[in-house]
């Protein structure tokens, strides 16, 4: 296990350029296996989640290329399918949560596919149902070995259907949209996820033939095609790391701009740091984060505390609540956090508050916090990063307080932040990789 020491307290100043969006890269490199043409994708993070998709389907025999500049090309002509029984593919396919999403490709092009459980962040109960109900409704058959924690998926034909997802979510969205691309006749998925991710996913599939309609609704409509070709696609900048990047500046109160980061998707997210009080500005497409020597919460109209909660697309993405949480540590104000999504995720305040802040957790999912308006210093620590984005929100914590900060088990923020201490080093951090 590797640790960061953070020797912080310093204000930091340059210019940053987020990496190409995690999320999305999952689902789409996932979606190279629904064609044997090739598929060249730009701008794909180097991250451990990543690597270990590329590493997976390459196992399964398609042809992977690096062609530098953080662009891969795959060509999944030939596809064996008797990897997914063995040792290796488990191995692997266990330890990322995105594996799941390869069952719709495989589903839709060879008529079955099996993962292991996957893996993944420990933020509490993340259910599959919503993938399996959707193959289940387009004419498959979902069986889960216990003993093996395995899941099986078969059918062939698939039929269109229409059907009303349960939840609107993203990845389950996303596997039975590349498991009805090819289907016969049309399906409709109403309460779709909409992010902008998926979106992503569905004008790639667009550009490769499919015939899907109603992409940034929660209606997607998709009429069955026969076969897919290739395409190029480019992801978009990864909205997770813009939003740390910005809490970074305003807690160590720093002068960063964070550059090409497509403002136009970011949807709710920067209004919610203006409410937060935070001070940027946005110039051709950058968004320079300056002057935030005291920011001020908002309160709602009536006067009342403000509450910053997760929601689906168009609402702030679940993943930005912890870096949202310790940036409010030294705001002027207090505001509470809802997390509806996940129950475990809010238990890394306990490291805030060792570190000095004030946080009173309610319950697994709300916690209250009284910024201190940088009339009290936070203290370096000793911790350890339970998931990704935690993780990044400890660093981020570390780099404003006043000493030493070890953070153990950094693997988990390596599972999404591409090269982060090389990037804040750039940046006038104090940070070593032991």
């Amino acid at each position: 296990m590797g640790s960061f020491l953070i020797r912080g307290g310093n204000a930091l100043h340059g210019k940053i350029t987020p990496q190409g969006a995690k999320n999305e890269a999952l689902q789409v490199i996932s979606a190279v296996l629904l064609t044997p043409e090739e598929v060249i994708i730009e701008n794909v993070p180097d991250i451990r989640d990543v690597n270990r998709l590329i590493e997976l389907i390459g196992g399964l025999g398609v042809e992977v290329k690096s062609l530098g500049n953080s662009t891969w090309s795959f060509k999944a002509e030939t596809v064996d399918m008797d990897y997914i029984h063995s040792e290796e593919f488990a191995k692997t396919g266990t330890t990322i949560r995105g594996s799941v999403m390869i069952l719709g490709p495989l589903l839709a092009r060879f008529g079955y596919g099996t993962i292991p459980s996957p893996g993944g962040d420990k933020i509490g109960r993340r259910r599959l149902d919503t993938h399996f109900r959707g193959f289940e409704a387009l004419g498959a058959t979902f069986e889960f070995n216990r003993e093996k924690k395995y899941f099986k998926v078969e059918g062939e034909p698939l039929i269109g259907t229409d059907m009303l997802l349960k939840e609107a979510s993203v990845t389950g969205t996303a596997n039975i949209v590349m498991a009805a691309v090819m289907a016969e006749g049309t399906t409709t998925i109403y309460n779709a996820a909409c992010e902008p991710y998926l979106q992503q996913l569905c004008k790639m599939l667009n550009s490769m033939g499919a015939k899907i309609s109603g992409v940034g609704s929660n209606l997607l409509t998709i009429e069955g095609v026969k076969s897919l070709g290739g395409c190029r696609h480019r992801l978009l900048p990864d909205m997770i790391e813009i939003g740390s990047f910005m809490s970074l500046a305003a807690l160590t109160n720093s002068d960063i701009t964070i550059e090409n980061v497509r403002y136009d998707e970011l949807g709710i997210m920067p209004e919610t740091y203006r409410n937060l009080g935070v001070n940027f500005t946005v110039e051709d497409d950058n968004i320079r984060v300056f002057d935030n020597a005291e920011y001020e919460i908002d309160s709602f109209i009536d006067g009342s505390m403000l509450t910053i909660a997760d929601a689906p697309w168009p609402g702030l993405s679940p993943d930005l609540i912890s870096a949202i949480l310790v940036m409010c540590i030294q705001a002027k104000g207090n505001v509470l956090i809802h997390q509806k999504m996940f129950e475990s995720r809010l238990f890394f305040v306990d490291n805030l508050i060792d570190m000095g802040a004030q946080i009173i957790l309610c319950d697994p999912h709300r916690a209250t916090v009284m910024g201190l308006n940088r009339s009290v210093e936070l203290r370096g620590i000793n911790m350890t990063s339970p998931d990704i984005r935690a993780g990044v929100s400890l660093l981020i914590a570390a780099l404003a307080a006043k000493g030493e900060s070890t953070i153990h088990s950094i693997e988990q923020i390596d599972r999404g932040y591409e090269n982060i201490e090389q990037r804040l080093k750039d940046l006038g951090a104090d940070i070593t990789r032991l």
